[in-house]
């Protein structure tokens, strides 16, 4: 999921919190997955994104 700081989804306002990056892991979206569904009541929500060019994945964590 790529989303911009200002972008507004359905239910308001994202403000990213924090953005890190690190070697391609093939299973990173079943963590991300995870997470979402088990901080869903805690206003977090996490995003991925993969560059194919370095080979690295990026996890960022937005407030709502």
């Amino acid at each position: 999921m790529n989303v911009e700081k200002d972008d507004k989804p359905a239910g308001g306002k994202l403000e990213l919190i924090a953005v890190k990056s690190f070697k391609h892991y093939d299973d990173m979206f079943k963590v991300v997955d995870f997470l979402n569904k088990t901080l869903k009541d805690k206003r977090v929500i996490f995003g991925l994104s993969k560059d194919n060019q370095k080979g690295t994945m990026s996890i960022s964590i937005y407030e709502t």
